[in-house]
């Protein structure tokens, strides 16, 4: 870590050489790319591999062309080319927000957070489909069948969460295509990727647009729901406020327990996140 840490400084410095006597620090690795903090002020990301430098030209495209057309803050990325390629941004100030912290906040808040999100969903599923599509935009991951979760997921549940994973397979398998089509959206918008000023109670932006892209719209809803269920149901009445879209609650519900059992089943080979998914499962058969 330490010699990843200096080459990183060595690039970072290369083209700021005024931030030679700052404090730099990693930043826990996301899945292509490690990432550095700069004096708490700026975030540098380094992607790992050709596949990952895409990710992040097509990220950096996607943010030019959302960023004038929404009311929230989102990260204005900067690309340094060169060896290594990086990308620099101005870190969002606040933290992330996690069920028990939304809880705490006053009905006040919570609706002023629901507001935001859905205005954010709204300004986001009027963009130009050509145009995102021009800057980079691409279909969201697409999920398993009912088959393949099933033959993936249930396996490695518990007997207990068996019945909840048949009916929501079940669901799954007889789910008609979304009446809205899809749409360009963030398909990302849980707690982790907020920049929440928990002082003042607000949501000051939204990092993290490498999952965004074209999906079913009721599927952009589903995410909120690792925050709180109340949460969503905020965002949803908002949204429909917004734009005259009246939304199909059951559905989102449905595609909510899908998506946790989706991910339990892709990561199967993957022994050391099946207890995280599988807690998750847990937790939304909790709320049925």
């Amino acid at each position: 870590m330490t010699d990843e840490l200096d080459t990183s400084r060595a690039a970072i410095i290369a083209v700021h050489p005024d931030l030679a006597a700052t404090t730099f620090r990693p930043l826990p690795g996301g899945w292509h790319s490690r990432a550095v903090a700069v004096d708490d002020r700026l975030v540098f990301k380094f992607p790992q591999g050709e596949e990952a430098e895409r990710a992040l030209r097509r990220e950096a495209s996607i943010l030019a062309s959302v960023r004038p057309h929404v009311t929230t803050r989102v990260p204005n990325l900067r690309l340094h080319e060169g060896e290594p390629l990086f990308s620099e941004h101005a870190i969002i100030p606040g933290e992330h927000l996690e069920t028990a912290q939304y809880e705490a906040l006053p009905d006040s808040a919570q609706q002023q957070l629901a507001d935001t999100l859905a205005r954010f969903y709204a300004e986001l599923h009027s963009l130009d489909r050509d145009v995102m599509a021009a800057a980079g935009a691409r279909p969201v991951e697409h999920w398993l069948d009912a088959d393949a979760i099933a033959a993936g997921a249930l396996p490695l549940l518990p007997e207990a969460l068996h019945g909840f994973a048949e009916k929501t397979i079940a669901g799954w398998r007889a789910l008609s295509p979304d009446p809205y089509g899809e749409t360009y959206g963030f398909f990302d918008g849980h707690g982790w990727n907020m920049a929440f000023d928990h002082a003042a109670g607000r949501l000051n932006g939204i990092y993290d647009f490498a999952d965004s892209g074209f999906g079913p719209l009721h599927q952009e809803f589903i995410y909120s729901n690792f925050i709180s269920p109340d949460l969503t149901a905020r965002i949803v009445d908002g949204y429909e406020h917004l734009t005259g879209r009246m939304l199909d609650r059951a559905r989102i519900h449905l595609l909510t327990g899908v998506h946790r059992l989706w991910e339990l089943a892709a990561l199967a080979d993957a022994p050391e996140h099946h207890a995280t998914m599988i807690a998750s499962v847990a937790a939304w058969a909790a709320r049925q």
